[in-house]
């Protein structure tokens, strides 16, 4: 009772994760626009019809390729462009083709926007169109290099501060920044807001993972970690229906950040861990917060901290060499991936899934609202498509093994990619499908490389090894919005590196070693020879390996 408590409390507020994280899809929004008119309007004429008001421009325009001719009341007549408008020296016959002098004009009134869909954005609140186009361009990459900064720098602050405290600030910074980016006055604070929440938002989520791991027991900790993910699916769900229902911007941002408050106003009630208690030979506080646990699960007989760190003691003490001293005393580092050979192709291996995995998961994502059809209800789909994904990758880590799960997985994401290029471009609803599948199968392979890693590599560099993919994962991430930018040179080529990075990925994972049922590994040379006794991996791993594995996982995630 106790841990359910706490999980579902801790992995509520990751729904503001994925708010925060996909925000900018209906905030950051492009609508159509021309060079404002330079006047009062009394005629409006596009390629084959004609209106009386400048509202009247966006039922006229069909195609950004063609210009908008415009009667002013003075008499002039305008030729407006999206970035640049030309005044006609003849005025007299007002007909769309015309091949007299004009002189050209920068749009230095500004902008006329299409408010038909977004009452405003921040493209249209600050005009990042034209020349300035590559400032909105720049604002999902910008938001992720926070990501990455921020799990680097509070993961750290976890192991020195404790799990509570950081999970209580990031809570709250989520909450306070999220409604100061709604108050920005211009870009750069807009930007630089922007920055902090991707650090508090990213930092939440490191630590949660973390906080759950080492609250929920062994049985279930596969399914808890993986559904941490689940809730960060639900939060891009809630973006696609609050931008639905609101369509001012700013309005928008202070109700996705006020999704979670009810988490931040009780998040103070969570305890610490006894993990990271113990770690810090805090005895007595860890005591008290297992005593609580057994209150709220009705135990009688509680486990008692001195007892259990006696016979710890015992059985380090009668276990303890000389050389296994220097071995846990020694120094590893990010070279240690790369000792030998078949670390190395394992190493290459599980860094490329990671960035494949992050860069699917944000291609697909972004570029739902380019679908065609409802931008809202395409982003919903692809949020709801995760939610069975993590289900059957927990089900195929258990039935098929880890590996056997994840190569079919990476190799049908390469394979819908590419049947979405031969999809004619009319067929909209065919197009979803194809890429909630694509988003389903890289949601599969994203899930299950987290617990993968950890299994790959021996207890002295398992951190280092979750570490280090997770960081490559985050550069997948800054990588992905650059990508669906590709679009504007050929509209498949977002896909097309997809589909190439997960076919490489695919392949090169036949070359990992099975880690069902294999006891944890210990140490390089352990790890080395993984994978290379054919024995059948169906037998269970050790009681006493998976407890350990319980503790290496929690501090993996960081």
């Amino acid at each position: 009772r106790f841990q359910a408590f706490v999980y579902f409390a801790s992995v509520f507020q990751a729904m503001s994760c994925g708010i925060h994280y996909l925000a900018s899809v209906f905030m950051a929004v492009t609508p159509n626009f021309v060079c404002d008119i330079p006047g009062n309007v009394s005629r409006v004429l596009s390629y084959n019809s004609s209106g009386s008001s400048a509202e009247d421009i966006w039922t006229l325009w069909t195609s950004t390729e063609n210009y908008i001719v415009v009667q002013l009341e003075n008499g002039e007549t305008w030729e407006l462009n999206q970035c640049s408008r030309s005044k006609r020296e003849v005025s007299s016959h007002l007909t769309y083709e015309y091949k007299g002098n004009k002189s050209e004009f920068s749009c230095s009134d500004g902008f006329l926007y299409d408010h038909t869909k977004w009452k405003s954005t921040i493209v249209t609140e600050w005009d990042l169109v034209c020349d300035r186009e590559w400032l909105a361009k720049l604002i999902q990459p910008t938001f992720m290099l926070g990501v990455l900064i921020g799990a680097v720098i509070f993961g750290d602050i976890a192991d020195r501060m404790g799990r509570q405290r950081v999970i209580w600030f990031t809570s709250a910074g989520q909450f306070v920044f999220g409604v100061a980016v709604a108050f920005t006055f211009d870009y750069y604070s807009f930007v630089a807001v922007r920055f902090l929440l991707a650090m508090v938002s990213s930092g939440y989520l490191v630590v949660a993972f973390v906080y759950v791991t080492e609250f929920v027991g062994t049985k279930a900790r596969t399914w808890a970690s993986m559904h941490v993910h689940a809730f960060f699916a639900v939060g891009v769900m809630v973006v696609a229906l609050v931008g639905f229902l609101v369509r001012t911007w700013w309005v928008y941002q202070i109700f996705l950040s006020i999704t979670t408050l009810p988490f931040v106003l009780c998040c103070w009630m969570l305890p610490e861990t006894p993990f990271w208690l113990l770690s810090e030979a805090r005895y007595e506080d860890a005591q008290k917060v297992i005593d609580i646990m057994a209150r709220w699960n009705k135990v009688s007989t509680p486990c008692k901290i001195s007892e259990l760190c006696s016979v710890q003691q015992d059985h380090l003490g009668s276990g303890r060499t000389g050389d296994n001293d220097v071995s846990s005393t020694k120094k590893h580092n990010i070279l240690d991936l790369f000792c030998n050979w078949p670390i190395a192709r394992r190493t290459v291996t599980v860094w490329l899934v990671w960035f494949t995995g992050s860069l699917g998961y944000y291609v697909f994502s972004l570029s739902s609202v380019n679908l065609g059809g409802n931008e809202y209800l395409n982003l919903f789909l692809i949020g709801a498509v995760e939610l069975p994904s993590y289900v059957i990758a927990c089900i195929g880590m258990d039935k098929l093994g880890r590996r056997n799960t994840l190569i079919p997985f990476l190799l049908s994401s390469a394979l819908i990619c590419v049947l979405i290029m031969f999809i004619p471009q009319d067929f909209s609803i065919l197009i979803i499908l194809a890429n909630m599948a694509g988003k389903f199968s890289i949601g599969v392979a994203f899930g299950l490389i987290y617990l993968y890693t950890a299994e790959l590599y021996p207890t002295i560099v398992r951190s280092l090894a979750v570490g280090s993919g997770s960081m490559m994962c985050r550069v997948g991430s800054v990588v992905a919005p650059f990508c669906v930018y590709l679009r504007s040179v050929w509209i498949f080529m977002p896909l097309l590196l997809v589909g190439i990075m997960a076919l490489l990925s695919g392949m090169l994972t036949i070359m990992l070693p099975e880690t069902l049922g294999k006891p944890l590994t210990n140490t390089l040379m352990e790890a080395t020879e993984l994978g290379r006794n054919k024995e059948s991996c169906s037998g269970k791993t050790p009681p006493a390996k998976i407890e350990m594995f319980g503790q290496e996982t929690a501090n993996s995630e960081k």
